[in-house]
């Protein structure tokens, strides 16, 4: 399996899918738990992630319908991501930028894996092929 070739990750698609939701569950997880600040950005981020993922291991995704939902609830989360992103480069660009002591939950860093990912996950999600079926 070679990480850098795109098509490991489409082949593996439910992989991926599987993967997405447990990063959303881990994420909703430190919120609920309180660990980090309740942050709308990060809600919507979190739940498009877990969306998507959930979209990669359904059969839904080879559909017309299933693409353009991850389309919308993609454009819609990467908007939000992008967003939280570009007030981190805002404040570095008026001198007040500062990471958080626990680079973990830095917002600045997140909402940049969180905007990777999520356009990943939609790319994944709209190029996704049926499978041929197996003759016997």
């Amino acid at each position: 399996m070679n990480i850098l070739n795109l098509s490991t990750y489409s082949t593996h698609i439910k992989i991926v899918g599987l993967l997405a939701i447990v990063i959303s569950i881990a994420a909703w997880s430190t919120d609920l738990l309180g660990i980090v600040y309740a942050c709308p950005y990060c809600r919507v981020q979190r739940s498009v992630i877990g969306l998507l993922g959930l979209l990669l291991i359904t059969p839904a995704v080879t559909h017309w319908i299933g693409k353009y939902f991850a389309l919308v609830i993609g454009f819609f989360g990467a908007t939000v991501a992008a967003n939280q992103h570009f007030m981190g480069w805002k404040k570095i660009s008026a001198g007040t930028f500062e990471f958080k002591d626990n680079l973990l939950v830095d917002p600045f860093i997140l909402s940049a894996c969180a905007l990777t990912g999520i356009i990943g996950l939609t790319y994944l999600a709209v190029t996704a092929a049926k499978l041929p079926a197996k003759t016997v």
